[in-house]
């Protein structure tokens, strides 16, 4: 009889870099709450000046995501051992008593520890996604009891392909090659080739997750390993409470950006499908994975794509419909301007809007500051926020179909009662609940805006689009104005709509009204 998860993460110490990103704290949530007999979690932290192993660890523990564990389970934390150290450096930083309990401790490895900046230079995301990862495998390949590895990538690692299957495909360069590359060439140099080196990926982030995979795939004769690819990380569904997320990433930004009226356009496909995963449901996946990877011990190393494709389809329009809707209801108390605007499919009415909705605006605002004497801030904002448009518009106007076999069956290999603690069912989410939910949740924990003050907001949001109204009309006005003003042929055919208008008004034949228009 094969264990459960449960019995089998009983007695189990486990490593887990990453544990302070946005999917690292919800796994050690999750592994705490739910596999209670679990020995240690090992968390790989960087040093903070002035800040105790203890203090980093109360820092950790303070976040929102840990809530409901402080209070119904504190003991849980004894569990954790904080283990000084940075995958940026030599064999990981960690002292010799450290490196010897993981090697004699240490059974299952989750190595999600990884920068996920689209716009990172070659160099840094080389070091952190490549070169740090390879550090974390070779003290893997030390540790004596080690039953599964688990590394995280994307399922956007290789995106000149249409369809991605769960299985590995060679890498553009070898790892090792493009490793020392970055040791020794110069900054200047490396720039020159960063294009030509990354060439049909889109950025530095997928092209090095992308040779990544080919390195841990090395390993894969020495330990059992598994990759799971995730696609884009989205709140939480269910656990640790719905909607919870802490940072400001990918569609998260887009959301409270579009929510507080500074986002009024963007360039995307709406029919395409958007391919986004909650992060409970990765975290389920991950520690499904290593569970079975320990059980089968496969000869060939197993990819799981954890993803909607096949299961559910939303495109990017019904996101947005649904986004639009729901911070009508719950909108910000602190918004630039009333929500609005919309996606765009040309390239170039995105740019003619892009400029008249947050170029122009954010000039007149910022001028306005320099006349009262106030600092200025709006015009280096939006430029910020156009670059991060610009970096992720090119998946928000190309469709990817991702096969998910491996990561479907996970919920075979375990009992019902098991599938309700380890959810990855993703046909069962209900598609408007949870953006109402990410929509809260993106108000509450990212933004500090207390539900108390929801009568309040939405009375400034009332006034936000009464402004909004009357400023629409002022500008239209204006324009016209100006048309009349100076173009007297504009001016004629003005005059001659209202003579047809007012013929039309006093009975008479409509016959004028289409001579003047000639």
């Amino acid at each position: 009889m094969k264990p459960s998860v449960t019995e089998f993460y009983t007695g189990k110490s486990i490593l887990i870099t990453g544990g302070t990103g946005f999917l690292g704290k919800v796994l050690i949530e999750k592994l705490l709450r739910s596999c209670s007999g679990i020995n240690n979690i090992y968390l790989l932290l960087r040093q903070k000046k002035g800040l105790s192993s203890d203090e980093r660890l109360k820092e950790l523990r303070s976040n929102k995501c840990f809530e409901n564990l402080n209070t119904k389970q504190p003991e849980v934390f004894d569990k954790l051992k904080l283990v000084p150290g940075d995958i940026l450096e030599e064999d990981l930083g960690i002292s010799n008593d450290d490196r010897q309990e993981l090697q004699q401790n240490c059974n299952i490895v989750f190595h999600s520890a990884a920068c996920v900046r689209f716009d990172q230079k070659l160099k840094d995301a080389v070091n952190l996604n490549t070169t740090g990862t390879l550090r974390v495998l070779k003290l893997a390949e030390t540790m004596k009891n080690l039953e599964a590895f688990v590394h995280l990538s994307t399922a956007y690692c290789r995106c000149e392909l249409d369809v991605l299957e769960e299985k590995l495909y060679p890498a553009m360069h070898k790892p090792e090659h493009i490793i020392k590359i970055v040791k020794w060439m110069d900054d200047a140099t490396l720039d020159y080739l960063e294009p030509k080196l990354i060439a049909v990926e889109p950025n530095t982030y997928s092209y090095t997750k992308a040779i990544t995979e080919n390195l841990v795939a090395e390993y894969n004769s020495k330990f059992p390993v598994a990759i799971g690819r995730p696609s884009i990380v989205t709140s939480a569904w269910k656990e640790p409470l719905p909607g919870w997320v802490d940072n400001m990433n990918g569609p998260t930004g887009l959301l409270i950006g579009s929510g507080k009226g500074v986002i009024r356009t963007m360039h995307c496909e709406p029919s395409y499908q958007a391919d986004a995963i909650p992060v409970d449901v990765v975290v389920n996946g991950c520690i499904l994975i290593a569970y079975v990877t320990a059980l089968d011990r496969p000869k060939e190393m197993r990819i799981y794509n954890i993803t909607l494709s096949g299961v559910q389809r939303i495109t990017w329009k019904e996101i947005i419909d649904l986004g639009k809707k729901w911070f009508d209801i719950y909108p910000f108390t602190v918004a630039l301007w009333y929500p609005g605007g919309s996606i765009k499919s040309y390239w170039l009415w995105h740019q003619i809007c892009l400029f008249f909705t947050h170029l122009l605006p954010a000039y007149i605002v910022d001028a306005l500051l320099i006349l009262l004497g106030k600092k200025t801030f709006l015009i280096k904002t939006q430029r910020r926020i156009n670059h991060g448009l610009g970096v992720l518009q090119y998946y928000t106007t190309k469709e990817w179909y991702f096969r998910n076999t491996n990561f479907l069956s996970l919920q075979n290999r375990i009992s019902t009662e098991e599938n309700e603690m380890f959810f990855t069912d993703v046909s069962m989410v209900n598609r408007d609940e949870y953006v109402k939910d990410y929509v809260l949740g993106a108000r509450h924990y990212v933004c500090n805006d207390d539900p108390a003050n929801l009568p309040r907001a939405r009375k400034l949001n009332t006034i936000r689009y009464i402004v909004d109204i009357v400023a629409k009309i002022l500008l239209i006005g204006l324009f016209i104005w100006f048309l009349y003003s100076r173009f007297p042929a504009v001016a004629s055919y003005v005059e001659s709509i209202k003579e047809a208008l007012r013929n039309w008004m006093d009975g008479k034949k409509p016959t004028s009204f289409s001579t003047k228009l000639k």
